[in-house]
């Protein structure tokens, strides 16, 4: 992304124009001008998912899984408008999708469906338990996540065992580990970096 800064100086606040100056930063390989945007920007994401999902684990999820599509295309943004726009509108629809599915899965199908002149439908749910193929391939997945653990440092693995194998909370993490809340989910963030990187380098994916 090539920006022409006097331009984006015209027209974006000053906090703007150093978003823009940290995602050219980043988009060269600066790790730290993508830890500084995350830093910026966790908390405010973070209190955005929160009122629309109103469930602090699925919120600290879904924030990170903003930031992590955010910073995969990063490339695409453009400063016609402010980066937290951009990110906020990343964030937002996760928790639209998010939403829907947590919908469609506690939809009854077993109620009937009312469907006017005093008819109904009873609909038949479809067996929910994996046919053997699916099953085979979660399993390889499965697999395939425990052998990219075990690439990373030991730090980070640790906290991805703890968090998705052990399914502890943050809190529990920071107990744990007797490390404060923010430090947990920063590592975390930079973890499920770290895995992406590892899973895109793989030929199959997770």
């Amino acid at each position: 992304m090539e920006v022409e800064v006097e331009e984006v100086e015209k027209v974006l606040s000053v906090r703007a124009q150093q978003d823009v100056h940290l995602i050219q930063a980043a988009l060269q390989g600066n790790k730290q001008a993508y830890e500084d945007l995350w830093v910026s920007y966790h908390k405010s994401v973070y209190h955005l998912v929160l009122k629309m999902v109103r469930n602090p684990e699925d919120a600290e999820d879904l924030t990170s899984e903003a930031f992590t599509k955010a910073f995969r295309h990063l490339a695409r943004y453009r400063p016609d408008f402010a980066f937290s726009t951009w990110l906020f509108r990343i964030a937002t629809n996760g928790c639209i999708d998010a939403l829907r599915r947590k919908k469609l899965k506690t939809l009854s199908f077993n109620a009937p469906l009312s469907v006017g002149e005093g008819e109904s439908v009873l609909f038949d749910a479809p067996d929910q338990q994996p046919n053997p193929q699916e099953a085979y391939i979660r399993q390889q997945r499965i697999d395939l996540m425990q052998e990219v653990v075990t690439l990373l440092p030991p730090k980070y693995a640790h906290l991805v065992r703890l968090r998705y194998f052990q399914e502890l909370s943050y809190d529990e993490i920071a107990l744990e580990l007797q490390a404060p809340l923010g430090t947990i989910k920063a590592q975390l963030f930079r973890a499920r970096e770290l895995m992406l990187d590892l899973v895109k380098d793989s030929k199959t994916a997770i």
